[in-house]
């Protein structure tokens, strides 16, 4: 039998594997295999098929609709009236708030991503027999897995 665990990486993943060693689980039968890191920033921008769920309009949108309704009441003083005035300002209300958006993704959120150091997981896969299967699932979960699973093998 096969169990599949992930872990991020810490000492708790350290003491998983020692404390596997230690109720007579060979080194032999555990694989540990880390996950790659993410070299490429992401995508600022989705596309039809992929999206993120970071809407970088939405406070555009608001902002727009704010200035539209300062603008247009505005507009009734000034030259242009207040429908001219009114998309003038929803279309400054729109940028400033997609930029303002952009801002915060780009350098704010970039900067917290950095600085949390956001490291990939790590798989762990230990191959038992059925006697330690709750024995080994016990102790993944106490040292903080993420997750675990396990596969029955066929025989063969």
């Amino acid at each position: 039998m096969q169990i599949f665990a992930t872990f991020e990486y810490s000492t708790y993943l350290e003491l998983a594997i020692s404390e596997l060693e230690k109720k007579e689980i060979r080194r032999e039968n555990i694989f540990i295999v880390p996950l790659d890191n993410r070299t490429e920033d992401r995508k600022m921008f989705d596309s039809l098929h992929r999206a993120d769920g970071v809407s970088l309009i939405d406070l555009g949108m608001a902002l727009a609709t704010a200035f539209s309704v300062v603008g247009a009441s505005i507009g009734f003083k000034l030259e242009w009236g207040p429908i001219y005035w009114g998309i003038i300002s929803a279309i400054i209300g729109f940028i400033l708030g997609f930029l303002i958006k952009l801002f915060i993704f780009k350098v704010i959120k970039k900067k917290k991503r950095l600085l949390r150091g956001k490291h990939g997981e790590i798989i762990i896969i230990v191959d038992c027999d059925g006697r330690q299967v709750e024995m080994v699932e016990q102790i993944l979960w106490n040292n903080l897995a993420l997750g675990v699973s396990k596969v029955i093998k066929e025989k063969k």
